[in-house]
């Protein structure tokens, strides 16, 4: 049996529907649709108008202002900024360690050539020691009084004294010498290595095995260099931090040239072999002094009878060395003569190593010093100026600056061209 399909249920029809269908036009928006604007410019920072307290406002400037130094704190000099064409400050202005200084060397170590001659003896020292010949004769004389209380063995005290100037080179005697008489030291780790560069430099320069010296150290504020016996250079504390590197190097070939034309030797020795005439006349001066004023008691006859005994025996040594001991009075001035020439010769020694313009600015300094403890005198004096001597100029064992800057103008000039 078969059933009929259902059919769909019947829905109430609206009244549009039910009118017959007409097509709908499409409907357009009536405002045109809105496109996206251009994004606006950022707007500039706001800046604060009133500063906050921990943090103020940053204001863009062309260029940062140089910065003013404040109150600078005693024996301290400000430091101004310079403009790029300002020029070169002045020598005394820079650090003696600052490269840029005028009087700085380079001390890189290069290959060194060692001469055949190490030491010599110029005619400076040749005269040196001829000029204490009488000196010699006259201890030589002394040491014969004293070795005649030995007995038989007198003769041997004589060759002992005079083998005794062996000990100028020999390397403790000088370091006894350098501490006692000299007032030197050993350099610190710190001062050595500031003064090895430096001399091995001169030494390079002049063709010298460098070990063949040992550097000293005097603590002192002078500028000032020794050398001494045969081993023996020595610098001042001041010369050795005050000093450019380049015035250290002319100082210390200044004294490299008193060794190597061996003034150093010379002196020393001769003044070794001068030694028991100097004690012997020291202390027949200081004996004569005590028997004259203990004379004086007695009266002018005492006195008298004093000075002619005295004076006999001056006479009766004199005739009987032929007038040589009169000789000892002129000594000290052909001394000092001979040591001005030492001195000069060894500035030309340090100018031959290219050093002329370095001891040049030394020479000044060491003028000034001497200008600075005159002026120091004459305050002492109320402002008196003190006159130095003929005879006491005669005595000087230094020429004076300006004598010293003369031998030294033929190197200038050269260095100059």
């Amino acid at each position: 049996m078969t059933h009929p399909h259902p059919s769909p249920p019947e829905y109430p029809e609206s009244p549009a529907q039910s009118a017959p269908q007409q097509p709908i036009p499409p409907q357009y928006p009536q405002q045109p649709p809105q496109y996206p604007q251009p994004a606006q410019p950022q707007q500039p920072p706001q800046y604060p108008q009133a500063a906050q307290p921990h943090q103020p406002p940053q204001y863009p400037q062309t260029a940062p202002p140089p910065p003013y130094p404040q109150t600078a704190p005693a024996g301290i000099q400000p430091q101004y900024p310079r403009s790029a064409t300002a020029s070169a400050p002045p020598t005394a202005a820079l650090s003696p360690d600052d490269p840029a200084h005028p009087h700085h060397i380079s001390t890189d170590r290069r290959r060194v050539h060692i001469t055949k001659d190490q030491r010599r003896t110029d005619a400076t020292a040749v005269g040196n020691l001829l000029l204490y010949l009488p000196n010699f004769l006259c201890s030589l004389a002394v040491v014969g009084l004293v070795s005649a209380f030995f007995g038989d063995l007198a003769f041997l005290v004589i060759l002992a004294w005079l083998a005794s100037g062996a000990l100028v080179f020999y390397r403790p005697a000088e370091s006894a010498l350098a501490r006692r008489l000299l007032r030197l030291r050993y350099p610190t780790p710190q001062e050595r290595a500031k003064l090895e560069p430096v001399w091995h430099e001169v030494t390079a320069r002049a063709g010298i095995e460098s070990r063949t010296y040992e550097l000293w150290v005097e603590d002192s504020d002078a500028l000032n260099a020794v050398a001494a016996a045969g081993h023996i250079v020595g610098v001042t504390r001041f010369a050795l931090n005050r000093l450019p590197n380049g015035e250290l190097a002319a100082v210390m070939a200044h004294e490299l040239g008193h060794h190597v034309g061996g003034h150093a030797w010379s002196s020393l020795l001769g003044y070794w072999y001068a030694l028991p005439g100097r004690v012997a006349w020291r202390f027949l001066k200081a004996f004569s002094g005590f028997v004259f004023t203990v004379s004086r008691a007695f009266g002018c006859f005492g006195a008298a009878f004093v000075v002619l005994f005295i004076g006999g025996i001056a006479l009766a040594t004199i005739s009987s060395l032929y007038g040589l001991p009169l000789l000892i009075l002129g000594v000290p001035y052909a001394l000092a003569a001979v040591g001005r020439r030492a001195e000069l010769r060894a500035d030309e020694h340090a100018a031959a190593l290219g050093f002329a313009p370095m001891l040049a600015a030394v020479l000044d300094k060491l003028h000034q010093q001497e200008q600075r403890e005159a002026a120091e005198l004459r305050a002492r004096n109320g402002g008196a100026h003190v006159e130095e001597s003929a005879l006491s100029k005669l005595l000087s064992s230094h020429p004076d600056y300006h004598t010293r800057l003369h031998h030294l103008q033929p190197y200038l000039e050269t260095r100059q061209h």
